[in-house]
């Protein structure tokens, strides 16, 4: 008989019984958390099911109003996450903290700055930064550089370096790799397997069911607020889970796609030989009527500079545009959503270019359709009102009304706010900056379905994404950009992961052919 030692059975961290209310809203009832040194756990959840309330709860930004949490077998209650990091517990939020005019080395050590003299040492700041950077998979970004002029995918690597560099002994990531490429989230899992073998715990929140399958070793599943199940990672399916977090039977998360001909298709948008300083060169291509074309390739290459330059928002494009067979300048986003062209444009950051968080929900939906609810500088209210309760129920928009603030709602139900602030200017051309980054998967589910039913009705989608089943299955067609140009085009049956990553690769097809 083996007789184990009850301290080295210990969980480090341990949550019994936590509920949380904001005003008669339950967020989180009677929650129960285990979390193991050495081990990567899962928190797995639709948005709104409680798990950013549970992490924040961890890490001290917010109070607890029933149960209570014990570290190493001792209670704790953090007031602060400066106090929750002092104790070993760091979270990576999905909303990035970063100070952009600020540089990388000044952020990762904001909180705690090494001092000398009473002044910042400098050189010790740097060595911290460099140190982070390095843990984080970012060595490349340099710790003087102003997080203002690093892309998006960059600014969350320094997130997770500034993280690090608290030295934690539980390490939250909250959609920790939703902003990063195919390499860097490679990086992170490496650096993640890493730490876990080190002995940290890591408490990790994703809605990417392949990267749970990759890195979990215990899954815990939240559902309206309250534990539905914990369990081994492997032990269930991804339909199992996905029934889990959504509480009702879960079918195919990709719609049908219409069996008739590509050709057969109106062009409603037409590119032709479109550039753009180095990021776009000699790009020509079209989307049918009814038509969702997707533009994959490794992250980086183009996709979002092509989606930008079509709306207008980019300056000295070359080449040509043509909606319905009509030449149209690139002059603006305004012209580009006139009823004449009718673009939409949904963009990659739903909290900082596509919503105005402190208004409502109403007002966020109203300022895309002024022009046409307004007459002489008055809005016709019921009109709007009209209008307004038209897509909160075309999307199923949860919220507590239309005059609460937007950044009230969870991240899928903002981005489903975007989405409908420019389906009430009824668009025939839709562009999809990676719109799914960071929503749960009931949501995406939603959304799958919504853009077909759009193409069904007529609309002609282009579709940027960075997860490569959304294009297997949302899309009739995929175009592989590699360095600004589209160097494949994948159709039908041909729209394989295989392709896809060979295709982003820029491996010629007499060697995909070879190699398959």
């Amino acid at each position: 008989m083996t007789i184990s030692d009850p301290q080295a059975a210990q969980p480090l961290f341990r949550m019994d019984g936590v509920s949380k209310r904001y005003g008669g809203v339950r967020a989180l009832e009677n929650a129960e958390l285990t979390v193991e040194a050495g081990r990567i756990h899962a928190i797995l959840g639709e948005n709104g099911a409680g798990k950013s309330t549970l992490i924040k709860i961890m890490a001290g930004v917010v109070a607890p109003d029933e149960g209570r949490m014990l570290l190493e077998g001792r209670p704790v209650s953090f007031r602060s996450p400066a106090e929750a990091s002092a104790a070993g517990v760091t979270c990576v939020f999905q909303e990035l903290s970063l100070i952009p005019d600020l540089s990388v080395a000044d952020n990762i050590s904001i909180s705690n700055p090494p001092r000398r003299f009473g002044l910042i040492d400098r050189p010790a700041q740097r060595r911290i930064a460099e140190e982070a950077l390095a843990r984080a998979g970012a060595d490349d970004v340099h710790p003087r550089a102003l997080v203002k002029d690093l892309p998006l995918s960059r600014r969350q690597l320094v997130e997770i370096a500034k993280a690090l560099a608290w030295k934690p002994r539980i390490l939250i990531l909250d959609e920790g790799t939703s902003a990063l490429t195919a390499a860097d989230v490679a990086k992170v899992f490496s650096v993640l397997k890493r730490l876990r073998s080190e002995g940290l715990a890591l408490l990790y929140i994703s809605h990417r069911m392949h990267e749970i399958a990759e890195l979990a070793d215990q899954c815990t599943v939240f559902r309206n607020g309250r534990n539905v199940l914990s369990f081994a990672a492997g032990t269930r399916s991804d339909g199992e889970i996905v029934e889990m977090m959504i509480g009702r039977e879960y079918s195919s998360a990709f719609p049908a796609k219409p069996d008739r001909r590509v050709d057969a298709r109106p062009p409603a948008l037409e590119c032709r030989n479109l550039g753009w300083t180095d990021s776009l060169r000699d790009i020509s291509f079209t989307v049918g009527k009814g038509e969702v074309v997707g533009l994959g390739g490794l992250d980086g290459q183009g996709q979002r500079e092509l989606l930008l330059a079509l709306f207008g928002v980019l300056r000295g494009t070359t080449g040509s545009v043509l909606v319905d067979g009509k030449p149209v300048p690139l002059e603006s986003p305004a012209a580009a959503s006139t009823e004449e062209v009718g673009m939409a444009l949904i963009p990659e950051d739903r909290k900082t270019e596509g919503l105005m968080l402190p208004m409502t929900v109403r007002e966020n939906l109203s300022f895309a359709v002024l022009d046409r609810i307004s007459s002489g500088g008055v809005i016709d209210r019921d009109k709007e009102t009209r209008l307004i309760d038209e897509m909160v129920k075309l999307l199923a928009i949860k919220s507590d009304g239309i005059n609460v603030p937007v950044g009230a709602l969870s991240g899928g139900n903002q981005q489903k706010v975007v989405i409908a602030k420019w389906l009430m200017r009824q668009p025939r051309i839709i562009l999809l900056n990676d719109p799914t980054r960071g929503i749960d998967v009931g949501t995406k589910h939603e959304l799958y379905q919504l853009l077909r039913r759009l193409a069904d009705a007529g609309a002609a989608i282009l579709f940027y994404s960075t997860d490569y089943d959304e294009l297997i299955g949302c899309c009739d067609r995929v175009l592989v950009l590699y360095d600004g140009s589209i160097v494949r085009e994948l159709a039908g049956d041909g729209i394989t992961q295989h392709a896809l990553i060979a295709s982003a690769l820029n491996v010629e097809s007499k060697t995909m052919e070879t190699a398959a």
